[in-house]
């Protein structure tokens, strides 16, 4: 049996953004897979645009990633106590595109932010925006993973056994939703 497809995606556009370390933390966790990561980089939804120029190209292959993938792991920074506008801006987008790609998906999310909640509201409100699309998002364990660029070492690696246990957990969830 070939290895599962997983997608991750980051809610932060910074190369070196904790959400985007954990998101392949996440992926070294999850065991054997053929890793995507999704980009987020995309124009500002529009709708004039959209009628006038249709889906743009970047935003069809985030929405064809999704839709060939066994699961998705979303981990989301906390900005002004939500997610980022980028991440609402590719559900909005992918929303546009033909057919669910989210529809019966396994998605795991998480969260990595400089707080003490460590993005615990932007997680329960990107909960919140997947429920339209119907994918089946894990209930838990969560991982909330305050204080996070202290969290990592020169390789990218947790350095709590208690984060990498709770994602560890996480991830085999995941992997069973993805191949059962």
């Amino acid at each position: 049996m070939a290895d599962p497809v997983l997608l991750i995606i980051s809610g932060s556009l910074r190369k070196e953004a904790t959400n985007r370390k954990l998101a392949r933390e996440a992926a070294r966790l999850f065991g054997p897979a053929e890793v995507i990561e999704g980009d987020l980089n995309l124009p500002l939804y529009d709708g004039d645009a959209e009628e006038a120029d249709g889906i743009p190209t970047a935003v069809q292959a985030l929405a064809d990633q999704i839709a060939g993938a066994d699961a998705v792991v979303i981990s989301t920074p906390e900005y002004n106590k939500g997610p980022s506008g980028v991440l609402k801006n590719a559900l909005d987008w992918v929303s546009r595109t033909e057919g669910n790609p989210w529809a019966d998906k396994p998605v795991a999310v998480m969260s990595a932010a400089a707080g003490r909640a460590g993005g615990e509201r932007a997680q329960m409100i990107l909960r919140s925006f997947l429920v339209p699309f119907r994918p089946r998002v894990l209930p838990g364990p969560e991982v909330h993973l305050a204080g996070s660029s202290k969290e990592f070492d020169a390789a990218g690696r947790l350095t709590s056994e208690l984060y990498t246990k709770t994602l560890t957990d996480l991830m085999t969830q995941l992997r069973a939703a993805a191949t059962g």
